[in-house]
């Protein structure tokens, strides 16, 4: 939820967003089929909100961290990566993130039992 009641839910290709008594919900990420293009999703199973809004998805089949910033119909590549793998320029099926409030992105990964850490603006972990 954030902090205007809303809630947001993720399923394997979208997230949705809900208001209280909301039966449809709001596309706001993904939603047109799984896949790798900038709009879409494949095996997402987690969302982290930040205070702006913005939406962050570990996109668990496409081994990369995605941002959706308020208002988007295409996501951002936040954690750029070179594939599956266990390299420290790889993720391997992530699977849950969150942003602190220094704006530090952090992925947990299945495969490799690990978290990996992006400073804001960061083309690599740390």
């Amino acid at each position: 939820m954030d902090d205007q009641r809303n809630l947001y839910v993720s399923r394997p290709d979208a997230v949705r967003r809900y208001q209280i008594g909301d039966k449809q919900g709001t596309h706001i990420a993904g939603d047109i089929g799984q896949g790798s293009g900038l709009n879409q999703l494949k095996e997402s199973r987690y969302v982290f909100v930040d205070r702006q809004q913005t939406v962050y998805v570990p996109d668990c089949f496409n081994h990369r961290a995605m941002k959706w910033n308020k208002g988007a119909t295409e996501g951002i590549v936040v954690a750029e990566v070179h594939g599956n793998g266990n390299a420290l320029n790889q993720l391997a099926f992530p699977n849950g993130l969150l942003v602190d409030t220094l704006d530090i992105l952090y992925v947990t990964e299945f495969r490799n039992d690990r978290v990996m850490r992006w400073p804001k603006g960061a083309r690599q972990h740390s």
